[in-house]
């Protein structure tokens, strides 16, 4: 058994940290603020609950904070906070007390300060009290300051609904990795204790995990110790501490739908300024000390220091990116563009987790019956489980990251990949006894499928190495968008990833070797009459089945294999296999609707499971055909003829409509699309979506948005870079983006003239082509 060592994830994200300081000072730098202060969101009266609470975050950290009935009250989350049923858990809620109350008079406002990234509350004006709450992003230190007129005494809690056993049952394993399977699931108390001037709190995970249980169904037990194994003694927890407080004794009460237990203390004396600081750790050691000995040694001393670098952090990464779109009304196009960069913030707040930003709800999650009324369960709760990734929603988060430049924020789902990776390959070399990872869609944080949907009713001798599940059976193919991910990092920034070209090859190398195993399983050759591979069973997304030739599959393995092929860190004594692997790919398939040429999602294929539309994967994200490309026309049939692709059109959560119609031009559509997907969520924090088909927040339903309305504005075909391609004539904008070959463009609109066009290195200039003045 081998564990992730979180210190080691550590050194590889401070790698990348000094990557982005380095790209933060080469970039170009405009002396105006890169974010209007309409778009901080300002909030003048208390909330009702905590569905009605503003994301703050920073490093791995994330907490949902709220006003109600007077008293502060936040959530807080760390990345990679598993439990022994890889439920995805919270540390507990903090509630906050002020005597004399600043609230009272029902002076109020609550403000998320974008630049600086903090919270801002305030109450009676004539104390001038007032909150700040901010998170250190190199430090896992929450920070909450109070600064008031008037000496004030203070009494804070730390509550938990985990201080005794919970037993999950029915829809409540929705957030954990049994599901509809879960019987007899119990998530286990955390140790809760004051310990002199702090209350300290931490789970440690407990034998057997359903990594040991996923292991004995999937009949894996022979090679169980060389699995890695990401949950056994996996610690995670913390402390609460102030400036002078004493333990002041326990309660119990009810939050919501849950029970809970709170842990008080409370100020010696007034005082004008008061500090908390809540210290969080998550690690896998071999003791509870070990793990306790690293915690108390996080340094939080230099208060002011600490402030000034992580507000630096937050200013250069406004300035290293951004997306503004001027409007006189905040109608639905000016919210586009501030909750674009809303959804940027949420994505900074886990920029250098040990774990990747989950899909179903990020950091962000909080009481679910506010949400649907049928789930009241704890606040720990999301739909679709917490260590499970779900593939083709996970990307979505991460694609918008390649044109933001947040190269150094994409390393978690790089290292979730790597980290999986032996386990991945132990599955092919044990079932089918030959090279390649066999990564499935939906994916345990330690590389085997999910326990629920690898089918636990199986038929006798059916193949233990393949999900029995009608929606995932041989849909295997989007690893390669994670693939295509790192190797775009290497172009748009010029990146080493020599550590992950193993995962790239092993990827590819999985689709050759078992489609040539199951041709012979089949019949005595392992190629067609062509010489091609044979991909049959096969599956275009979850939606066209036992498809012969997927057309997200061939396009999928044809782009990453060309891109390896020209990549820097390949082995280049490995370019006649992966040429010959390339030249095994079968051709994409097409077929006539009304006349024309479009896209076919596969050559062959039984029945239809599911409303995605793998067809239009050439355009997006494969890039095959777009705007400056080749046969346009064929593409732009396909979405506008297709019959399934008309009928499972909508803007909802991971629908990519938006992201298509802008990659084929069509102005219209992109701009009606996008805003859809990034107008206000209808809830108290605007870019709060959801639930779509996942959970609150609905990230990759933002990720989707933000995706398109990058694709607007800029696009590359060849070495040209395409700016405006599906921009509305009357949306002015003001935007700064990234392109290959280490290209930065700022260029800003309006009223209908680019007043601003600046591309470094400058001699990427005479690449420009402004669409927008051929329009």
């Amino acid at each position: 058994m081998r564990m992730v060592s979180f210190k080691s994830v550590m050194k590889i994200s401070k790698t990348w940290v000094c990557f982005a300081l380095l790209l933060f000072t080469s970039s170009l730098v405009y002396s105006q603020k890169n974010l209007p202060e309409s778009y901080d969101v300002v909030w003048d009266s208390q909330s009702v609950n905590s569905s009605e609470s503003m994301p703050l975050g920073g490093g791995d950290i994330g907490a949902n904070v709220w006003v109600e009935n007077d008293e502060l009250l936040f959530y807080f989350s760390k990345s990679g906070t598993f439990d022994e049923n890889n439920t995805l858990m919270k540390l507990g809620r903090i509630r906050l007390a002020i005597s004399p109350n600043p609230f009272t008079s029902g002076d109020f406002r609550q403000k998320l300060d974008l630049e600086n990234g903090n919270i801002l509350i305030s109450g009676k004006s004539d104390d001038g009290a007032e909150i700040e709450l901010w998170v250190d992003v190199f430090k896992p230190v929450i920070h909450v300051e109070i600064a008031s007129s008037l000496s004030s005494t203070v009494e804070v809690s730390y509550e938990s609904w985990r201080y005794r056993d919970r037993k999950v049952e029915g829809r409540a394993n929705n957030a954990n990795s049994y599901k509809w399977t879960g019987k007899n699931v119990v998530t286990s108390k955390d140790s809760i204790a004051f310990d002199n001037d702090k209350i300290v709190f931490f789970h440690r995970n407990q034998g057997p995990t359903i990594f040991d249980r996923t292991v004995a169904q999937q009949q894996l037990e022979p090679v169980k110790d060389q699995l890695t194994d990401p949950l056994a003694n996996l610690t995670f927890g913390g402390y609460l501490k102030g400036e002078n407080l004493i333990e002041s004794g326990t309660y119990q009460d009810t939050y919501m739908d849950t029970d809970f237990k709170g842990y008080r203390l409370k100020s010696v004396a007034p005082a004008k300024n008061h500090h908390l600081a809540i210290v969080l750790h998550t690690e896998q050691t071999p003791s509870l000390k070990e793990w306790k000995n690293d915690l108390l040694s996080i340094p939080v001393k230099n208060l002011k220091s600490a402030k000034q670098i992580t507000r630096k952090w937050w200013k250069d990464y406004w300035n290293r990116s951004f997306i503004k779109i001027e409007r006189a009304d905040k109608d639905s196009v000016w919210q586009t563009g501030r909750n674009y960069q809303l959804f940027r913030y949420m994505l900074g707040c886990n920029a250098y987790g040990s774990s990747p930003t989950k899909f179903n709800g990020g950091l962000f999650t909080y009481d679910p019956s506010s949400i649907d009324s049928m789930y009241a369960f704890t606040p720990d709760h999301r739909n679709w489980g917490g260590g499970t990734h779900t593939a083709q929603n996970q990307r979505l988060v991460y694609f918008p990251m390649l044109k933001s430049g947040d190269f150094d924020m994409m390393i978690p789902q790089f290292e979730f990949y790597k980290n999986a990776l032996k386990n991945a390959e132990l599955r092919s070399q044990y079932y089918w006894n030959h090279e390649g990872a066999c990564f499935t869609e939906q994916l345990e944080n330690f590389g085997l499928p999910n326990y629920a949907e690898y089918g636990s009713k199986r038929p006798e001798g059916y193949d233990p190495g393949m999900q029995y599940n009608a929606w995932l059976e041989y849909q295997w193919d989007t690893v390669l968008e994670f693939c295509l991910m790192i190797l775009e990092t290497e172009s748009y920034a010029g990146k080493d990833i020599s550590a992950y070209m193993p995962l790239i090859e092993s990827s590819v190398t999985f689709f050759d070797e078992h489609y040539q195993y199951l041709a012979k399983e089949r019949g005595r050759k392992a190629l067609n009459a062509d010489g091609n591979l044979v991909l049959y069973p096969g599956s275009s997304c979850e939606t066209y089945k036992m498809a012969y030739n997927a057309t997200s599959t061939v396009v999928a393995l044809k782009v990453v294999l060309e891109k390896m092929l020209k990549s820097a860190f390949l082995d280049r004594a490995k370019n006649e296999q992966y040429l010959s692997m390339l030249d095994r790919i079968p051709a994409l398939s097409f077929r006539e609707i009304e006349g024309k040429k479009t896209i076919a999602p596969a050559l062959l294929w039984e029945r239809i499971n599911n409303t995605e539309a793998p067809q239009l994967y050439p355009v997006y994200p494969w890039g095959i055909y777009g705007v400056g490309k080749p046969d346009l026309e064929v593409a732009i049939n396909t979405y506008k003829l297709d019959p399934d692709v008309q009928k499972f059109k909508s803007h909802v959560g991971w629908k990519q409509y938006n992201i298509w119609a802008a990659r084929l031009g069509l102005t219209e559509e992109a701009a009606e699309y996008t805003a859809l997907k990034l107008k206000d969520s209808g809830r108290r924090f605007p870019a709060f979506w959801g639930p779509g088909f996942d959970w609150v927040p609905d990230h990759n339903w933002g990720g989707s948005g933000a995706i398109g309305l990058q694709e607007m504005l800029l696009q590359t075909a060849g070495d040209s870079i395409l700016i405006f391609p599906a921009w509305p004539k009357d949306w002015d904008v003001h935007f700064k983006l990234f392109a290959p070959k280490s290209t930065v463009i700022e260029a800003k609109l309006e009223n209908g003239r680019v007043t601003i066009l600046s591309v470094s290195p400058t001699e990427r200039k005479k690449d420009i082509i402004n669409l927008f003045d051929e329009k």
